[in-house]
């Protein structure tokens, strides 16, 4: 019996022991790439609701989230987008909500000095500056699928549009009915004219679903994705 006991615990021990290494540490999961300075970014990917992004305020959230993964989390980051005039609160334009610049992207690589900078055929946005909080392009006109339209509810100045018809997918709350104002972000699109290389202002939303949701804005050539600027 002694015998019997004796084995069944030898035997335990040396399970454990395979089990649990002494000192054994898992492996930890890979940082993603880091950019610290970056006050500029389109997000990676959308919070999945379509243009419902839980309201404005749920967007800049959404920014900040995104920034910390890239070491960029001790800024103040707001979502670009504007919004319309209703049930008695005044619209709000993206261009005033962003700061002052200048903005530098992952890359350190600054796309604008100022708001008026931002607005103008001056700006550096396109395809290879307008990237990611990881650094990474946003595939566009060319590319399969494409995901250049991102939401900014913003005439070409960075100004909302005037109440009546929607621009903003009832400010960033519908994911069914409803329209938003997209921009190209590789100011890129189906004709050479100044809709289709706006980067903020290009074309309204539209699809089977009512304008609004995540497969109506895949089927244009989004995926519910916008941009970031650090106010300071």
């Amino acid at each position: 019996m002694f015998r019997n006991s004796f084995a069944c615990m030898t035997a335990a021990l040396v399970v454990g022991a395979l089990a649990s290494p002494a000192g054994a540490q898992q492996p930890s999961a890979p940082q993603p790439p880091q950019s610290p300075n970056m006050t500029f970014f389109v997000t990676g990917v959308g919070p999945g609701k379509g243009a419902d992004l839980g309201g404005i305020e749920a967007a800049d959230r959404y920014c900040a989230q995104l920034a910390s993964t890239a070491g960029a989390g001790n800024k103040t980051w707001r979502a670009y987008l504007s919004t319309q005039a209703a049930d008695g609160k005044p619209a709000v334009n993206a261009r005033d909500r962003i700061g002052t610049g200048p903005w530098q992207n992952f890359k350190d690589e600054v796309v604008a000095q100022n708001v008026d900078d931002l607005h103008s055929d001056n700006n550096k946005l396109g395809p290879q500056t307008s990237l990611t909080e990881n650094g990474r392009m946003i595939p566009g006109v060319g590319f399969t699928p494409n995901r250049h339209d991102l939401l900014t509810g913003s005439q070409a100045d960075g100004r909302a549009f005037p109440p009546g018809d929607d621009r903003t997918c009832a400010n960033w709350t519908s994911s069914t009915k409803g329209s938003a104002m997209l921009g190209h972000v590789d100011r890129k699109g189906l004709r050479d004219d100044a809709a289709s290389h706006s980067w903020n202002s290009s074309h309204p939303s539209r699809g089977p679903d009512g304008g609004c949701s995540q497969n109506d804005l895949r089927s244009t050539g989004g995926d519910g994705l916008f941009y970031c600027f650090a106010t300071r």
